[in-house]
């Protein structure tokens, strides 16, 4: 077999690079302030960030593959395409839910920057097996330089972007990510061969370099819009500042609930962990692993589980209700007993009542003297 000689087109290559770094922003920006809304919308956020990110690293792959240059006409099979797309996808999925799921440590960003370093050269060698009437040969220190690059790459800028959630570190955590799939594509070429073959192995229909233009084409229009209306919202001046989380006045503290004085409570407010006086929270409710705080205004996410806040708010004002609630006794304002459990009463903005349930019911009416 002949070793077929190939060269690049530098407008593509460059073109390759602007396409990872708009993925890198698009993906990074969207889950900026993840922390401080409900578990619905994180995950829709997440999922139109892999889209971003994975859709970013698999565009990124296929535009600098067009400005490869080859003295023989070659095809790419759709349904194997179509795969290293769905995979790049899946990957960074993965690693966001991660982060934005798990208790996020050093170790956690580590173990996401190795799965979307891994799912990067996954993509990478997916793509380039779906090439028709050419076979690439790999070397064993190609593909070890190519997973060594990537992860080490990845876990650097997912390290950088999640380390402390501003906008700098987005930024420059995107430079990382963007160089990253870049540099991995083309260290993998760097220890890549191509070859004549005349024996076609698709799966799927064919697709030529044209129609690979236009889908290639497409994708990168549509980060380019999500690139651009992102940082839009980034970049613009808000008109009117966010209401301000109310907390308590340090001149004025909560009266003491407890021989050991009002405790504090942290919560997420805007990529930051803020701190408000256990006094001032009315309930703490469950929310999978994680809780919220209800004041008398506001609804607040705490990154407690239910079972970690009873035990480090005693001994304290709460009492547990039932399996999902602790309630501050100070602020019920009716109770009302359901044949073998009960319903406690809240004059709050964004919670009316709580549920007491049948083991818990004799607690919470000696707290509460009825």
């Amino acid at each position: 077999m002949q070793i077929l000689d190939f060269t690049h087109n530098p407008m593509l290559v460059f073109a390759s690079l602007l396409v990872a770094m708009m993925a890198g922003f698009t993906g990074l920006s969207l889950t900026k302030g993840l922390s401080d809304r409900p578990i619905a919308q994180r995950k829709i956020l997440i999922v139109l960030a892999s889209i971003a990110l994975g859709g970013g690293i698999w565009s990124m792959h296929f535009v600098a593959m067009l400005g490869l240059q080859l003295p023989i006409l070659f095809y790419y099979d759709a349904a194997i395409t179509l795969i290293s797309a769905l995979v790049a996808i899946l990957v960074v999925g993965c690693a966001l839910l991660i982060l934005h799921f798990w208790k996020r440590t050093r170790g956690t960003l580590v173990l996401s920057g190795v799965i979307v370093g891994l799912g990067v050269v996954a993509m990478h060698y997916l793509g380039m097996s779906a090439m028709e009437l050419c076979q690439a040969l790999y070397t064993p220190a190609g593909i070890t330089l190519a997973i060594i690059a990537s992860c080490g790459l990845n876990v650097a800028a997912f390290a950088i972007a999640y380390g402390k959630r501003s906008q700098r570190n987005i930024i420059v955590g995107t430079l990382f990510f963007g160089f990253a799939v870049f540099a991995v594509h083309f260290v993998a070429i760097g220890g890549t061969s191509f070859v004549a073959v005349d024996v076609r192995s698709e799966v799927g229909p064919l697709i030529s370099n044209e129609v690979m233009a236009i889908g290639v084409v497409l994708s990168s229009f549509v980060l380019c819009g999500a690139f651009l209306l992102t940082g839009v919202t980034v970049l613009a001046p808000s008109g009117k500042p966010p209401a301000p989380v109310p907390v308590p006045a340090p001149e004025q503290p909560p009266a003491p609930l407890a021989p050991h004085g009002a405790q504090q409570i942290p919560y997420e407010h805007e990529g930051r962990t803020a701190f408000i006086d256990s006094g001032a929270v009315v309930a703490i409710r469950a929310e999978g692993h994680y809780t919220y705080l209800y004041t008398a205004t506001d609804k607040l996410f705490c990154v407690w589980s239910i079972s970690e806040a009873e035990k480090r708010l005693a001994p304290g004002p709460f009492i547990r209700t039932h399996r999902s609630y602790l309630i501050n006794p100070s602020h019920v304002s009716g109770f009302k007993r359901l044949k073998d459990n009960g319903v406690c009463h809240f004059e709050t903005t964004n919670l009316a009542k709580v549920p007491v349930s049948r083991s818990r019911l004799k607690d919470v009416r000696d707290a509460l003297g009825v």
